[in-house]
């Protein structure tokens, strides 16, 4: 997993919300460990101070569970609670700028579903190739 920092949020924060985003994407599953903290720590060549602290929040927002002895583990339910929380967010705050926009551009649903399957027949036909 390659990280880009970005300087204007805190590096546990990104770390964080890149293992929301695992979780999220079924590359972290209900039940799986999460890297130890001094491997983390290593592979991105940061304080594992800072990796606890996200691993503090994720614990913190119910997700994962500590372990003793054995480490953190993600919970089960966390995929759906993320899943809740994200997509109510995006309705309250992402969704209204973008329908905006789209409406400014004259877009309809019907000419971005056909775009997407437009982008989808394109990328398959370069991976045949």
């Amino acid at each position: 997993m390659t990280i880009t920092w970005n300087d204007s949020v805190p590096i546990y924060r990104q770390l964080q919300q890149r293992v929301v985003a695992m979780i999220l994407d079924g590359a972290l599953n209900e039940g799986d460990p999460l890297p130890s903290v001094r491997q983390v720590a290593a592979e991105y060549q940061i304080n594992p101070l800072t990796v606890s602290k996200a691993y503090q929040e994720l614990v913190d927002e119910q997700l994962v569970e500590k372990r003793r002895g054995l480490g953190m583990f993600v919970i089960e339910g966390a995929r759906a609670a993320l899943l809740k929380s994200e997509r109510e967010r995006f309705l309250r705050e992402e969704w209204p700028m973008l329908f905006a926009r789209l409406q400014r551009l004259g877009l309809d649903l019907k000419t971005l579903l056909r775009e997407a399957g437009a982008g989808k027949d394109q990328a398959s036909k370069e991976e045949q190739s």
